[in-house]
């Protein structure tokens, strides 16, 4: 017989294909074995562990407060298996978990455990708080408990019936507001200049790389600003705690002879001052908790049932006539872009989706952005337009901060509901463009070439800026602005005279921009979903149905447009930051401006006109 080696390497591939689909076909039916067991346990066991009575629902918030959690389940495993677990709360959850647990007779307390939570805004603390407190409202009782409150975790603590502290804890509560880094002097010791276009005399957006300070404009409108969210803060928690109107100020303009009072004893000085009940270790809490509840021998403690638990047995109805909820939280690019961030195209073909849903009777958009994108918010308006035009009422409900684009895509509403801290506003436009010319120079690089008409690579980040592309640049600002305006105008149903007169790019709180005209109502999430179904003439009797989806691979494709501008900033400024010995804190938040600056043009475009405030809630 003859030796033929393609004769046996084939028949050794089919042996091989043959034992690896054995295998495949084994694991699969092991699987199934495994879930068919599971349920049958599941079944004969009497399902889920029903909760007893009198059981403590553990309020223990891990992470920052969101609207929608980054990314997709598969970015989180991957994150998980690198060591690097990112974990957030979703706002929705907390909600559907305290106005549940209210009616739950099974459930006969709540305690706030908030060490590990982590930022949030202040209009999201407010709807937290409002559903402790309808919780309360229900005949529960709700204790909650520190190794030490910042102030937004103490926001929450303070609609506690209780609030104990760890004796070695303390209470931060500072104010709102924050000290700027200004990069003018610094940019032009590396030789980077940054040419700022822009329309409205308060869009403050670019100050940071042009100038060592803030205009008068970005200074007015920033202590109008904080100081109506610093009052809101202030009220609400005086108000929850029953104090005097003025003693958290004067707590902190008193704030070195309260401590020579208390000896500088800082869980002390919280007790003087009536911001907690009283000191206790967590055991001690624990001990108060058995005292109230029944022991749970298995766990050596109270009853108790921690906050995913109870959210994990709670079903949503996935049948009927539904409100659609679609979530615009982040900045806003133009194209695709995965859950917890916005796209124009992402966020407006989920608008499309529920506009196309015959289950789906009104539209809730919630909106937590400081903007981006002028073109991509445009997008998003248009498919709320379309849906107000086939007869879906729409409602825009407005969070932590909805300015800027954030404002633009809300401009297509049967109702816009905002908190009375929400910032919002910021209606103005404007580019940036930084170029590192002298940068290169000093490292011996020079650029040259021959294009075949002057705006051909008009905008190199390696050369001078061409003045006649700034002026036709600065010409499509003002039709921006324009645009923006009129936009405004129709929706508000005034003139982009009285609009302009509010808009010139300046931020307002909730209550400011009702006041202005800019909204409609002050309200919560909760509001915006009545107001939807009245509109929809639905009662009571409808699901809520959150749009979403998830990323596909592409999604993580990223533009490196800009790369060489990118690389120049960062690797400049860390060779002029760290011989410095400054503290990782302040050089952390100097490279993450800087890093922002040298990626702004990422969208693979030669320039970007952004609608985006560079605001954050404080």
């Amino acid at each position: 017989m003859t030796f033929t080696p393609f004769r046996w390497i084939g028949k050794g591939f089919k042996y091989l294909w043959a034992a690896l689909d054995f295998s495949r076909r084994v694991l699969l039916n092991l699987l199934l074995l495994i879930l068919l067991i599971a349920l049958a346990i599941s079944i004969f066991s009497g399902g889920v562990k029903k909760i007893e009575d009198k059981t403590a629902l553990l309020l223990d918030f891990k992470g920052p407060l969101v609207e929608q959690n980054s990314g997709s389940t598969r970015d989180t495993l991957i994150a998980e298996a690198r060591g690097d677990v990112r974990k957030s709360t979703q706002l929705r959850d907390i909600l559907a978990v305290l106005d549940q647990a209210a009616k739950d007779p099974s459930i006969s307390s709540a305690v706030l455990l908030l060490d590990e939570m982590g930022g949030s805004g202040l209009p999201m603390l407010r709807e937290v708080a409002a559903a402790i407190d309808r919780f309360k409202a229900s005949g529960k009782t709700v204790v909650a408990w520190g190794s030490s409150f910042d102030q937004k975790q103490y926001y929450l603590a303070s609609h506690a019936n209780e609030i104990y502290l760890h004796p070695m804890g303390s209470v931060m509560i500072s104010g709102f507001g924050r000290y700027q880094n200004y990069y003018r002097d610094a940019l032009d010791k590396f030789g980077v200049t940054v040419t700022v276009l822009k329309a409205g005399d308060y869009k403050s957006f670019g100050e940071p790389y042009v100038a060592n300070g803030p205009s008068p404009e970005a200074a007015e409108a920033e202590n109008f600003l904080y100081s109506a969210l610093w009052k809101t803060y202030t009220t609400d928690v005086e108000k929850a705690r029953k104090l005097p109107d003025g003693t958290i100020m004067n707590g902190i303009n008193n704030l070195t002879q309260l401590m020579t009072a208390a000896g500088g004893d800082i869980a002390k000085l919280a007790i003087n001052t009536k911001l907690v009940d009283g000191l206790k270790t967590r055991d001690e809490l624990r001990e108060l908790m058995l005292k109230r509840g029944i022991r749970d021998e298995q766990i050596k403690s109270f009853r108790q049932i921690p906050f995913e638990d109870y959210l994990s047995r709670l079903h949503p109805k996935v049948f009927g006539d539904a409100i659609g909820v679609v979530v615009a939280s982040g900045e806003i690019s133009e194209g695709m872009a995965p859950p917890g961030s916005i796209g124009g195209l992402s966020t407006a073909s989920l608008i499309r989706k529920a506009r196309e849903d015959d289950n789906i009777k009104a539209i809730v958009l919630r909106v937590d952005s400081p903007g981006g994108s002028a073109f991509g918010s445009e997008l998003i308006r248009r498919e709320l337009e379309l849906t107000r035009k086939v007869g879906k009422p729409v409602v825009v409900s407005m969070g932590n901060v909805a300015a800027s684009g954030g404002y633009w895509i809300s401009m297509a509403a049967d109702e816009v509901i905002a908190d009375e801290a929400t910032i919002t506003g910021s209606i103005g436009v404007i580019a940036i463009l930084p170029t590192a010319d002298k940068a290169i120079e000093k490292i011996g690089v020079h650029t040259a070439g021959s294009p075949t008409t002057w705006l051909a690579d008009a905008y190199n980040p390696l050369r001078p800026l061409n003045p006649r592309f700034a002026e036709v640049l600065q010409a499509s600002i003002n039709h921006t602005y324009a645009d923006f305006t009129g936009k405004a105008a129709a929706a508000r149903k005034t003139t982009p005279e009285k609009i302009n007169a509010v808009a010139q790019g300046r931020v307002w709180t909730g209550q400011q921009a009702k006041e202005r005209g800019l909204i409609d109502t002050v309200g919560s999430f909760g509001d915006a979903l009545k107001s939807a179904s009245a509109r929809a003439k639905l009662g009571n009797d409808y699901r809520i149905s959150y749009i979403e989806r998830e990323p596909s691979k592409f999604d993580r494709i990223f533009s490196i447009f800009g790369a060489q501008t990118a690389q120049i900033l960062q690797d400049q400024f860390k060779v002029a930051v760290v011989p410095t010995g400054l503290p990782p804190l302040a050089a952390g938040q100097m490279l993450s401006d800087l890093t922002w600056l040298a990626d702004i043009n990422k969208e693979g475009k030669s320039f970007t006109t952004l609608t985006h405030c560079l605001c954050r809630m404080p």
